[in-house]
């Protein structure tokens, strides 16, 4: 069960935004990824709880931050509720609809679960339809994304081969690329992303045969 810290950085300026404390394992659903982020002086900012289940669909998600919260699935696309913390009742709580595929948000490990729902072999590419939720408000956006594998490595480690992915992410609106390297379900760097410390190695997967369109 990996535990480790990333780093995370504003990708423009390389400002230090934070860190990301996160634990992953699988289990009885599928798959389970939690984690806390912390601002540079310490204080806790958010939290994450996703949990995907066995062909990498969102079963439980629970994001923390700002104040508000929001919890969601897979439902017919996916669904979600969001609220403020001002309102512990729910009384005043938004729900939200969209034939998405998954969930997205700052957080590596939506990269790992994106992966994960691909399920790309070498040389494939895919285009998924994201919701995303981004700090501080966590209000809701859906996005379009290109995901390629351009190529995997295997690099000898002391604890045994690690496969090495290497993803070209592109957001299909906004043309904004960016590289995501992942070990199996550990992202070792992508935009403002860096792992800082690992625990124990990652979960391996097998790289799927997918790679056909999700539209």
């Amino acid at each position: 069960m990996p535990n480790g810290r990333y780093s995370l950085h504003d990708t423009h300026d390389h400002v230090l935004l934070g860190e990301e404390r996160f634990s992953c394992a699988p289990g009885a659903a599928g798959w389970r990824y939690v984690s806390k982020t912390y601002a540079p002086d310490g204080r806790v900012i958010g939290s994450v709880d996703l949990t995907l289940d066995s062909r990498a669909r969102p079963l439980r998600m629970e994001l923390r931050a700002g104040g508000w919260q929001v919890r969601g699935g897979a439902v017919d696309g996916v669904a979600w509720v969001r609220t403020d913390a001002a309102d512990p009742r729910g009384e005043h709580a938004v729900e939200g609809h969209d034939r998405a595929h998954a969930f997205t948000g700052s957080s590596p490990g939506f990269l790992v679960a994106t992966a994960r729902l691909l399920r790309l072999r070498q040389g494939a590419s895919a285009r998924v339809r994201l919701v995303a939720f981004t700090e501080p408000v966590l209000a809701p956006r859906t996005l379009d994304q290109g995901w390629l594998l351009e190529g995997v490595e295997t690099h000898e480690t002391d604890s045994g081969p690690l496969l090495v992915e290497r993803y070209q992410v592109a957001d299909l609106e906004t043309g904004e690329q960016q590289v995501v390297h992942l070990a199996g379900d550990v992202v070792l760097a992508a935009g403002g992303i860096e792992l800082e410390e690992l625990e124990s190695p990652p979960n391996a997967w097998r790289v799927g045969d997918g790679g056909d369109d999700k539209d």
